[in-house]
């Protein structure tokens, strides 16, 4: 199971948190680990479990959450700031831009906005965790709300990809010199055609395996896999 990404919610209005707490729920990768009604709270909650991210609203009782962007840089900082609020003056959201917040979600919030601020989080995220160098497209990515997936899916599959099945279908693949259809990877591996296919397709995509059209004595051809040999 990966590590979940750790969030403190800090919000003066206990409905409105325990709203964004559901919408968390909702999500896998990412658990709620707190909430803080006033900024002195929310102190307390960063310098004491360092949060992977914080969803911060700007008008608490005692501070402006942006007076909390650099407290957070100093105690915690690779706590990421998502802001979440009502706000729309010009100096607040200048100061949010400058003081490095990932993304700034307006109110009235839905779960479809919600979801979608802190599923780009993730992916950018995991960007900035891989190692060696990154690609360009990906370095413009992390300054765009939609992240660029053409090159971070090398490292991440996509859904319905499970890393094991593909491995045990490669090696299975390697083991056959005259090349094998969906049907019969299928047999020989425990899964349906059409999954078969689907990890064949993706391998195809992955520059992995290679698909001919062989054509038997009779009936229709054949779409037969072959490895791409190193």
């Amino acid at each position: 199971m990966t590590n979940q990404i750790e969030i403190l919610i800090v919000e003066d209005d206990k409905r409105i948190s325990d709203i964004h707490r559901r919408f968390i729920e909702k999500l896998e990768e990412f658990q709620v680990i707190g909430s803080a009604f006033t900024g002195d709270e929310a102190k307390d909650w960063i310098i004491s479990y360092k949060p992977d991210l914080v969803l911060l609203d700007v008008y608490l009782p005692d501070v402006l959450g942006t007076d909390l962007l650099a407290f957070i840089q100093e105690h915690s900082p690779d706590t990421d700031i998502i802001f979440i609020t009502a706000a729309a003056e010009a100096d607040i959201v200048k100061k949010a831009f400058r003081g490095g917040v990932a993304d700034y979600i307006l109110k009235p919030l839905t779960f479809e906005k919600f979801k979608e601020s802190l599923l780009a989080y993730k992916e950018k995220r995991n960007i900035l965790t891989g190692k060696g160098n990154v690609h360009e497209e990906l370095i413009k990515s992390l300054w765009n709300n939609k992240v660029t997936h053409t090159q971070h899916l090398e490292s991440i599959p996509p859904k319905g990809i499970d890393p094991i099945t593909k491995e045990k279908i490669v090696n299975q693949i390697k083991t056959i010199k005259e090349g094998i259809t969906a049907e019969s990877l299928g047999l020989q591996v425990g899964v349906s055609r059409s999954t078969a296919r689907r990890y064949l397709e993706y391998l195809v995509s992955e520059k992995i395996v290679y698909a001919e059209l062989i054509y038997g004595t009779v009936g229709r051809p054949e779409r037969r896999y072959f490895i791409h040999s190193s």
